[in-house]
């Protein structure tokens, strides 16, 4: 293996640190691990090492490498893997985010979809990396567990599932979530700091979480994590 290098978003590989996401890369996707290095301070009482030699998965003692990577004070383990890719599940649920800019936010709406049921995203380009070490030390190794597909164009993403029924969130919309019948359901969000354009206005039915006069808008993460709540309740999946 190439010696290891601070995250390129060109590179092949990334990387994530901190044990609960390690362990869930290792769980979830034993296959695509390259490596675990491991810091001297680490003590294995959750069998990280154990689970490593079930897989055949290579361990490297390293104290090293934690400080090229400029991990955490309380990051003794990082695990390499290769980057993935592959198609949502047509027959469930998914979230479409719409150039999501914040790593971080991506990151907790992945965490936060999993914990709902919904282990489907779309993503339209141009969008935050979701293999950057922050975007996945955000999820919590959540990331492990959802399928995700990259696509340029929102209508590229309708005419591949097109039996999804689409639901934007926008301001300005009529219809409060606790409102939409059961459904194959698609739920749209905009970027961070301007959301879906008005476009979206005329697709699907707009959908808008009931707010006081006293704030104009949630933050991208939680007006996510509201829909995908109630819409995970609606529809069983919790």
């Amino acid at each position: 293996m190439k010696k290891l290098k601070p995250y390129k978003k060109d590179h092949d590989i990334s990387y994530v640190g901190s044990i609960y996401p390690v362990m869930e890369l290792l769980t979830e996707k034993p296959e695509i691990v390259e490596v675990v290095y491991i810091h001297s301070a680490f003590i294995d009482n959750c069998g990280l090492i154990q689970l490593c030699q079930r897989h055949n998965i290579s361990t490297i003692f390293s104290d090293r490498i934690f400080q090229i990577l400029n991990q955490k004070e309380n990051s003794y383990v990082i695990g390499v893997f290769r980057k993935f890719s592959g198609t949502l599940t047509s027959s469930c649920p998914h979230i479409v985010l719409v150039n999501p800019s914040d790593m971080g936010n991506l990151g907790t709406m992945i965490r936060t979809a999993v914990g709902f049921g919904i282990h489907n995203m779309a993503l339209i380009t141009p969008a935050a990396d979701i293999y950057n070490p922050k975007t996945i030390r955000a999820s919590m190794g959540a990331i492990f567990r959802m399928n995700h597909e990259h696509f340029t164009d929102f209508h590229d993403y309708t005419k591949k599932y097109p039996k999804h029924k689409v639901f934007p969130f926008m301001l300005d919309g009529k219809t409060p979530p606790e409102e939409i019948s059961p459904c194959l359901f698609s739920l749209v969000f905009g970027s961070e700091s301007t959301g879906l354009d008005r476009g979206f206005s005329t697709i699907g039915q707009v959908v808008k979480i009931p707010l006081s006069s006293q704030i104009d808008s949630l933050n991208l993460s939680i007006a996510a994590g509201i829909g995908m709540y109630v819409f995970a309740s609606k529809n069983g999946l919790i």
